[in-house]
């Protein structure tokens, strides 16, 4: 009986638990590293510190963390935060977040995202009219209706710009 293999269905199941926490794990080390960057291995500092009780409760391991906070203090891997615009399916804005060590590699990756999907990356300041930075997320200030067709289209975008590395947020101004 093809199919009933109990392993094969372990084994299924297990690499796709282990593909989110890996790319979980990557979001949080490279989140980790960048503001480790920022207050020069301050683990008592409070942004680092409050960073790093996310990625607890998230179950990022201590290992992870710290080598994450030791990546940091090498020479010569400074992560970069990059915000990219676009316009995607029915007008909608959209900011990407992009933390990288290499700004071109970035801006090709979502470059080629885009246009798999059709779209293009906007010029800076022509999506960011339309939404206000609070903290660290984009707040719309104009939302946008859109249709059941082009919701799916933005998902299945959304969903690429985010499986990719370098890009750690996407925000719309989607209703």
């Amino acid at each position: 009986m093809a199919g009933h293999n109990k392993w094969k269905q372990i084994k299924d199941k297990k690499a796709k638990t282990d593909g989110a926490k890996s790319k979980l794990y990557s979001k949080y080390s490279k989140l980790i590293s960048a503001e480790a960057q920022k207050v020069k291995g301050d683990k008592s500092a409070p942004s680092l510190r409050a960073l790093i009780e996310r990625a607890k409760t998230e179950n990022v391991t201590n290992d992870v963390i710290d080598r994450a906070i030791k990546k940091a203090s090498e020479p010569g891997s400074a992560l970069e935060a990059i915000v990219y615009e676009a316009y995607g399916p029915g007008g909608c804005a959209m900011m990407i977040e992009a933390l990288t060590t290499n700004k071109n590699k970035a801006a090709q990756e979502v470059k080629h995202i885009l246009s798999d999907n059709g779209f293009s990356l906007a010029t800076p300041g022509s999506a960011s009219w339309a939404f206000k930075r609070e903290g660290t997320t984009w707040i719309p200030t104009m939302t946008v209706a859109l249709e059941d067709a082009d919701l799916g289209i933005l998902e299945k975008l959304v969903d690429d710009l985010e499986n990719n590395d370098e890009v750690q947020d996407v925000f719309t101004n989607v209703e």
